[in-house]
């Protein structure tokens, strides 16, 4: 049996908890509005938000809430959280005792429902709500009892194989297919029908009873699902989609019916089965198309689930090498990953080197090269080699699926426009309810038409209406979207962030480790009259070979092997200014203008150098021996080189309408050179870190609307706070990321015009499709009312409006980088 991830981490009754919850029984979108009424409803619960596209609710809550009384309000809405049944082989049981301590070990769980261990066959089932546990957790639970507990040897099996077919969104999708089908072969009779008695051939109609006879397992059989729901919703004070079909259906059905039973001996009435059959099947055929869009709008999602492997090799202690199930890894553990393989757990790699293929997390398309103390995450592909890698984390905690669960946030979030339609959802359906009582009131007094005819304008205007598209529109393209953006190394982390990101008039970049590489590099070495560079270059090293300053790291790079490197004496830290120490004879000093000065020598002979590289944005340090001679010996100067992408992101997004700023603590000259080499509209330099969330502020004033921050450091985190849409290097501060409502897991400059080109593309989308919900409500429920549709028309109409919002958003799979 396939055990599905847990959608959120467990709830704590200690601490504040958020938890997602699938809902089943939801069809449109006021059916959402009455989940999260529901659940906002439960004591200690302090928001709810409901994607219907998901069929999940985000329910955050307070110390000492539960998932029991969430559960209990969503089926006391007229829904069910669906369960999900786990099973653990348990080792160690003896007698029925120990079966019952398991049982109440696995029942103490949050969120387990029940539980039922078998002592013959050493199995566990548990029941909870999906996603409200993880086989993880259940066995840590059963450990503590003081017993065994590892997945069910079928588990791995199952996942191995990928069987798509155990997939319960598979088999809801081929269910509603078969359902689907069969109504329309049911109701092509009747279609038949029509079509001879327009044709003028009533000898080849089916008699009213045939009819009647076909209809009926049309109506109540197929049509169940609709009195089903439609109830449900009555029985809370409200209505949804089923309830107008299941109205306007039966009132099509039921007046054909008396009819058909007092029509006159030998007479044939006008019948209209065929119009409820064809509302039916008309309807389920778009609930089919429906399930299928809104599984692929969660592909890119379940894409990421399942770069993980369900198996994993380790090493033992003694040596041996053993395939586990990924659910028991622990960290610590020795993973060992040959070519081709994915990495099952985070980890640092501890023996051997491998080309590692990290697409799926950053978006890159190249592997990377990795050896020992590399980190390696969960989902990534070592192309060649053969890595072994101590694991780090594992289950929840790895970076795919906080990854997955940022997404899955980001999905469940609403833009502020969809509090607008979720306004008018709450009162739709109610308001399409009067609207045909008024139709049909309006046909008979005003109209001049008989009561046939007025019921049939009324059923006409209950099919026609479509809450599901109004429901659909945000979450769908929301889900694509986000998806879409994660598949390509860019983090949303909600819904706000997006819409706001559609507006932005200025973006602002810190420099170091943003634009720049963030790791200067020896651009100019200039030695004095009788010096030669390799000779300045040599001592700059040797004087440095312990040091782990940056400056100093640049300088050993630069000379490599081809500098040997004699051994400093009575080496010294002049803070602030430099560094000095003796090698041999002699008594060297490198670092600021300012320390040569303080030991009286002369730098006028390179000082015009020096203040042309310092114009040039690049950093100087000298070079000096103060015994048993006084003169300079050179200058190096350093720089921070800008990343290779960076010129073309500036001009990208320049190309969008943004202003570009950078912000820099370096000299203005320095960050200057910066700029004109990238293209930046304007330059804020000599900015302390504490300045930057005020200067964010004064920016934001200047533009006239939002602006963004882009940075990687800790000293970035109060400037992504305090803009409109923060957004973070991946490769930067943990910091950063969180503070962030957009993550770039690699850094990229070119990512930031890509994360704006996808969130305007999605936002677009949420705006077409809330377009096309709102047109076909606004044209097809008054051309009904006015008689000018038919209900099978109305009907298929009715179908095909979230058929087209689905696929309208799952256009936006086609969207690539640089678009």
């Amino acid at each position: 049996m396939t055990a599905l991830q847990p959608l959120s981490p467990p709830p704590d009754p200690g601490h504040a908890t958020t938890v997602d919850l699938p809902v089943a029984g939801m069809t449109c979108a006021s059916c959402a509005g009455r989940v999260e009424k529901a659940l906002r409803g439960v004591p200690g619960v302090t928001a709810a938000s409901v994607n219907l596209a998901s069929e999940t609710a985000h329910v955050e809550f307070g110390p000492g809430g539960g998932l029991q009384p969430l559960v209990e309000a969503v089926a006391k809405a007229g829904y069910s959280v669906p369960d999900q049944h786990l099973r653990l082989q348990i080792e160690g049981m003896t007698c029925a005792s120990c079966v019952g301590r398991v049982e109440k070990a696995l029942l103490k769980v949050p969120g387990v429902t029940a539980a039922s261990v078998n002592l013959a066959s050493e199995a566990a089932e548990v029941t909870l709500p999906r996603g409200a546990a993880s086989l993880e957790t259940l066995i840590a639970a059963v450990e503590k009892a003081g017993y065994h507990a590892r997945p069910f040897e079928d588990r791995a099996t199952a996942e191995a194989g990928d069987d798509a077919a155990a997939d319960p969104r598979v088999k809801a999708v081929a269910r509603e297919r078969n359902l689907a089908l069969l109504a329309l072969v049911l109701s092509l009779p009747l279609f038949a029908g029509m079509g001879f008695e327009l044709a003028g051939r009533h000898d080849l109609m089916l008699s009213g009873w045939a009819q009647l006879a076909i209809a009926t397992p049309v109506q109540f059989i197929l049509g169940w699902r609709f009195y089903r729901a439609g109830w449900s919703a009555l029985r809370a004070g409200t209505g949804n989609m089923d309830l107008l079909v299941a109205l306007g259906t039966s009132a099509a059905w039921g007046l054909s019916t008396w009819l058909l039973l007092t029509a006159p001996a030998g007479s044939m009435p006008h019948l209209y089965f065929e119009g409820s059959a064809a509302i039916i099947a008309f309807v389920r055929i778009g609930k089919w198309l429906e399930a299928r869009a809104k599984g692929q709008t969660v592909s890119a999602l379940r894409a990421l689930e399942k770069l993980k492997p369900a198996t994993a090799r380790i090493r033992q202690a003694d040596g041996r090498e053993e395939d586990v199930a990924t659910a028991t890894l622990k960290a610590g553990q020795l993973l060992v990953v040959r070519a081709g393989e994915a990495f099952a757990a985070d980890a640092e790699i501890a023996e051997g080197h491998g080309s590692v293929d990290e697409s799926m997390l950053t978006g890159e398309s190249l592997p990377v090269e990795r050896g020992p103390g590399d980190a390696v995450h969960a989902g990534t592909i070592n192309r060649d080699g053969r890595i072994v890698a101590r694991i780090t984390a594992t289950g929840a905690e790895t970076a795919l699926s906080r990854i997955v669960r940022l997404v899955e946030t980001a999905q469940a979030s609403k833009p502020p426009i969809q509090q607008l339609v979720d306004r008018i959802s709450a009162i739709f359906v109610p308001a399409v309810l009067v609207v045909a009582l008024i139709t049909f009131v309006v046909a008979i007094t005003i109209g001049g038409l008989g009561t046939e005819a007025a019921l049939v304008q009324a059923i006409a205007v209950l099919v026609i209406a479509c809450p599901c598209a109004l429901g659909l529109a945000t979450p769908a393209a929301l889900m694509v979207g986000t998806g879409m953006a994660a598949q390509h190394g860019i983090l949303i982390k909600d819904a706000e962030a997006l819409e706001q990101a559609r507006h932005l008039k200025l973006v602002a970049f810190d420099k170091t480790g943003t634009l720049t590489e963030g790791k200067p590099v020896v651009t100019d070495l200039i030695a004095a009259a009788g010096v030669d560079d390799a000779a300045l270059l040599a001592d700059a090293a040797a004087l440095q070979a312990g040091s782990q300053h940056p400056l100093a790291a640049a300088v050993r790079a630069k000379a490599g092997d081809a500098c040997p490197i004699e051994g400093v004496e009575d080496f010294r830290d002049h803070a602030g200014r430099g560094i000095g120490g003796r090698i041999g004879d002699r008594a060297l000093l490198f670092g600021s203008g300012r320390l040569l000065d303080e030991n009286g020598i002369d730098r006028a002979a390179l000082q015009a150098r020096a203040e042309a590289l310092a114009q040039a944005g690049r950093t100087v340090s000298w070079l000096a021996e103060a015994a048993p001679r006084q003169r300079l010996l050179g200058l190096v100067a350093f720089g921070d080189e800008p990343k290779a992408t960076a010129k073309e992101a500036i001009a990208r997004l320049q190309a969008l309408g943004i202003t570009t700023v950078m912000l820099s603590g370096d000299s203005r000259g320095a960050a200057t050179a910066i700029a004109q080499r990238l293209g930046i509209d304007r330059v804020e330099a000599e900015v302390q870190p504490q300045d930057k969330a005020t200067l964010i502020a004064a920016l934001r004033k200047e533009a006239g609307g939002p602006v963004a921050m882009v940075g990687d450091g800790v000293n970035d985190a109060p400037a992504l706070a305090a803009a409109d849409v923060g957004i973070a290097m991946g490769t930067g501060a943990d910091v950063a990321m969180q503070t962030a409502g957009i993550t770039l897991m690699r850094g990229d400059p070119a990512l930031v015009a890509d994360a704006i080109a996808i969130a305007r593309a999605t936002d677009a989308k949420i705006r077409q499709n809330l377009f096309w919900a709102f047109f076909y409500n606004l044209v097809g429920i008054p051309l009904a009312a006015f008689g000018l549709l038919s209900p099978v028309i109305a009907g298929a109409a009715m179908a095909l409006s979230s058929v087209s919002v689905l696929t309208n958003a799952l256009l936006l799979k086609r969207w690539r980088p640089g678009q």
